[in-house]
């Protein structure tokens, strides 16, 4: 994950702070040029460092931080409150045409991720209720129409292409087709360049003419560094953007782009790409990004993915099987595959407040979720329905059939029984006491396993 490096570095340069108790001036500032040298470090930019580190040196060697009862917590809170505004205080939401279609202009350089994330952008606002259009307009790229193709089928929305023609043209018909057929937002997928040049400029400067597009956003690779930076002020100088999408925010990148656009080019980043999935896309929220940056985890996101993942529907369900203690292994199986799709266990566990920090270093073996998933879907309907039924014989296909060992059919078996029992607790009389005391030893069973500790996990595959 993006800024990794300099979340521990700012977090040691707060353990300092906390162990003084009572803070001098000359203790902020020997704090702010270990902040200054984190933040060179993370790839953000010196002028933003340095009118950052100015700003929060400033207010926290004020009289009132200083002779607080909790003078590192003042300072950390300051901090918190100068990334929130390096990065923009307000969620930037797309710009609306007022008369639709609205027309989203998507460039960037070649290997930026422009494509894809054009797929992505489409699968989410139709999530929220718009119909977009996806428009092929690189026609220089090999096979880039058909990868838009094939990642806008997966995001279930409509392509628009004309073949290898004018990319003006195709944007215009496509713009037309978006009024004929009731498409509120056209996103124009438009080739991208192994470097700035003036014949991309030209064209990108004719399609914003013939399209008058509310949202210019550019994608720019978080992998990048400082060059992203150039390129967002390049591209700006040249066709005005209005926004910035940055790609690879998931990757072991020093992550200081992020932290540097907004202040060298004046426009916000609005959408941030996680991963490879299509799924694995967010709006930029900058106040929970602090919060990510300083430790603090990011509980909103967490939430917000767990609702994209689960129904209201399915929640009932799943809460009647429990009180009716009928949770079997399909049950079990379908929880462990929502989990997935939140993506890797230790992105969920880096958005948990307080826990994050202490299992940053843990050993997680991701391949559990599969070896589980392997198990169970190798078991009978019946089996699954009534894991009580299978004998060592059934255990020994199971193991043969999931590549697994027969102990491990036992110890899953073993800790589905465990949970069995605390799921018990639901439906007794004790009520909302129980099921807080349930809910906290599943959490522990939860975590104990991811973390690899006790005896409950299960062993590596080779």
């Amino acid at each position: 994950m993006a800024f990794e490096g300099l979340s521990e570095k700012l977090n040691n340069v707060f353990k300092k702070l906390r162990s003084r108790g009572k803070l001098s001036e000359n203790d902020v500032k020997e704090a702010m040029r270990e902040v200054r040298l984190a933040l060179l470090e993370a790839d953000v930019s010196y002028k933003v460092v340095k009118d950052f580190v100015a700003k929060v040196t400033e207010r926290a060697v004020g009289e009132d931080v200083l002779a607080s009862l909790t003078p590192a917590q003042m300072v950390i809170k300051i901090v918190n409150e100068e990334l929130c505004s390096l990065m923009g205080n307000s969620n930037a939401r797309i710009n609306l045409a007022s008369k639709p279609p609205t027309v989203i202009m998507m460039c960037g350089l070649q290997g930026s991720g422009k494509t894809t994330h054009s797929a992505k952008l489409a699968k989410l606002l139709k999530k929220e209720g718009h119909r977009p259009l996806l428009a092929a307009c690189d026609i220089y790229r090999p096979a880039a129409i058909n990868q838009l193709q094939v990642v806008g089928e997966k995001a279930q929305v409509k392509v628009f292409e004309m073949g290898q023609i004018s990319p003006v043209i195709i944007a215009k018909q496509a713009l037309r087709y978006a009024k004929d057929y009731g498409h509120d937002i056209v996103i124009l997928d438009t080739a991208g360049r192994l470097h700035i040049d003036t014949e991309l400029m030209n064209e990108l400067k004719e399609i914003k003419a013939e399209t008058n597009p509310s949202e210019i956003m550019l994608v720019v690779d978080a992998m990048t560094g400082q060059d992203a930076v150039n390129v967002a002020k390049a591209f700006d100088d040249a066709i005005g953007i209005t926004s910035v999408l940055m790609s690879k925010l998931d990757s072991d990148t020093r992550g200081g782009a992020a932290l540097s656009v907004l202040a060298v080019t004046g426009k916000p980043i609005k959408y941030v790409g996680m991963g490879e999935k299509l799924d694995d896309f967010e709006q930029f929220h900058p106040e929970r990004m602090a919060s990510r940056i300083l430790g603090m985890g990011d509980m909103l996101t967490l939430i917000e993915k767990a609702e994209n993942v689960m129904t209201k529907n399915d929640a009932e369900k799943l809460t009647k099987k429990l009180k009716e203690n009928k949770f079997d292994m399909d049950d079990l199986l379908d929880q462990l595959k929502q989990i997935k799709k939140l993506g890797s266990v230790k992105s969920i566990i880096s958005m948990l407040p307080g826990i994050g920090d202490k299992l940053k270093d843990a050993d997680i073996d991701e391949r559990q979720f599969n070896r589980v998933e392997a198990i169970i879907t190798s078991m009978t309907k019946a089996e699954r329905a009534k894991p009580s039924i299978i004998n060592p014989s059934r255990k020994r296909r199971i193991a043969k059939g999931s590549g697994t060992k027969v102990e491990d059919v036992n110890r899953l078996i073993k800790q589905f029984e465990q949970m069995q029992q605390v799921m018990k607790q639901f439906t007794g009389s004790k009520g909302k006491m129980m099921q807080r005391k349930a809910r906290k030893q599943l959490a522990g069973m939860n975590f104990d396993k991811l973390a690899g500790k006790g005896g409950g996990n299960l062993p590596p595959i080779a």
